[in-house]
């Protein structure tokens, strides 16, 4: 018999690799290799779990253990992967007893995601610091805030402030710690700054320009020890990134980039016969950069993971890359943003110019319109549209103006070019020139004067 395909990891790109194998060759024996019980589970949906909007956790999941079986995939939990041997086409494997094996494989891919960055600090190994990336990671969480009362949130990314907001609505006092001037660093500072006034707004205490020194434990709390103040609270919640979880694979011979993250090309092949690799343990190929970076995204790694498996069952997709599209609720605000800001362009050799403008997410006259902030990034030489950051309400259909965004940075759209989508229009639901298209003549008018 045939060695099967063989998938590593049982998240978003593990499962679409073995669902996409098993359709490109449904006659394939596939075995899906995860280190806990927790196939396909969300781990996106965790801090909705956390702010109880979401009551039991095993909704997080998209398919349960019999559903992914009765599509042909053969389960084999709690198993770690801790090493390869690419020459004979094996897999070390550690079992929930403790116990070694070897697994081969005709075709490998690697889907074993990311890792919770831990800062190299005094106290972060202390049992009431925790990281959030995992099933495991959110009962542990869950068990330890049934005594507490406030939490430090060290990191103001996406998932730091998805948490706060949280930890927030359950009555916790919550303060974030975040070392740098701003929170979201993936949009400009404005875009920052309404959602700290949100956060603040809604009694979350924000720390900026806080370098944690320390984590030390006094009484049943934990203290941040910073240089020039300390924040005390019942426990911390680290959420200053990830890292790709890929230490298991040193001395297999595959390439690596940022911070381990494997080298793949647009097939999503390694440098090592038979092996694929997707996920947040990849770099990714970034559309408008047209160069890999390191990008974790819950929507790439499914795409990825979706090429990998078709072409390790023999397929010949191709991975088309990321815009680096996202967007986070704060609150009763959104923000979303996709493709390059313009200190990103003008880092990757562009030449841009952007337009800022605020207008409304509907028309004025109709009752509930609500001011919508938006940026616009184009390519001045060009007028290739390089990037959309946008904020506003809850009913401001901001992820989808957004997706507006993308799909034209994808399509290589001009700035003029905007102005000719035929897009939907009623007086509850935009204006006749929607916010997208206002900013786009807000540019040309910037840079060549108001059109005739």
């Amino acid at each position: 018999m045939a060695e099967p395909l063989v998938v590593v990891g049982a998240s978003d790109a593990g499962i679409n690799a073995a669902r996409q194998a098993r359709a490109q060759d449904p006659g394939r024996q596939v075995v899906v290799v995860y280190r806990d019980r927790y196939p396909a589970f969300s781990i996106c949906g965790l801090p909705y779990y956390f702010a109880r909007l979401i009551p039991d956790w095993r909704r997080l999941a998209h398919q349960g253990e019999a559903e992914l079986a009765a599509l042909g995939l053969e389960l084999l939990p709690a198993h770690t992967a801790v090493g390869l041997d690419p020459q004979a086409r094996r897999l070390q494997l550690t079992g929930p007893d403790g116990t070694s094996r070897t697994l081969p494989y005709a075709s490998l891919v690697i889907a074993t995601g990311a890792r919770p960055t831990r800062p190299a600090l005094p106290g972060v190994d202390h049992p009431r610091v925790h990281v959030l990336h995992s099933m495991e990671d959110a009962f542990r969480l869950e068990e330890a805030l049934a005594g507490a009362r406030s939490v430090a949130v060290i990191g103001a990314g996406y998932v730091g402030l998805e948490m706060a907001e949280a930890l927030s609505t359950r009555g916790l006092a919550v303060t974030v710690v975040q070392r740098g001037e701003g929170i979201l660093h993936t949009m400009d500072h404005e875009f920052g700054d309404r959602l700290r006034h949100e956060l603040e707004a809604h009694g979350v205490q924000v720390e900026t320009g806080f370098a944690a020194e320390a984590l030390r434990p006094e009484g049943r709390g934990m203290v941040v020890v910073g240089r020039q103040h300390e924040v005390a609270a019942d426990l911390v919640l680290l959420a200053a990134g990830v890292e790709p979880a890929t230490a298991w694979l040193e001395g297999a011979g595959l390439r690596t980039g940022f911070r381990g993250a494997l080298v793949v090309d647009r097939g999503l092949r390694t440098n090592l016969p038979a092996v694929w690799a997707a996920g947040d343990c990849v770099e990714t190929y970034h559309r408008l950069l047209e160069r890999p970076v390191y990008l974790p995204l819950g929507t790439t790694a499914h795409k990825q993971g979706a090429v990998a498996g078709a072409n390790a069952a023999g397929g010949a997709r191709q991975f088309a890359g990321s815009l680096g599209t996202q967007v986070i609720k704060v609150f009763d605000l959104v923000a979303a943003r996709t493709g390059l800001r313009e200190a990103e362009a003008r880092a990757a050799g562009f030449h841009p110019a952007s337009v800022t403008l605020t207008t409304y997410d509907r028309n004025p006259y109709y009752p509930g319109a609500a001011p919508v902030l938006l940026r616009l990034t184009v390519d001045r030489p060009t007028r290739r549209l390089l990037g959309l950051q946008m904020l506003g309400g809850l009913h401001a259909s901001i992820p989808k103006r957004v997706d507006v965004g993308a799909t034209a940075l994808a399509a290589g759209l001009r700035v003029e070019d905007l102005l000719d989508l035929d897009l939907t229009y009623a007086p509850p639901f935009s204006s006749p020139w929607d916010p997208v298209q206002q900013a786009a003549e807000a540019w040309l008018a910037q840079e060549e004067g108001p059109r005739a």
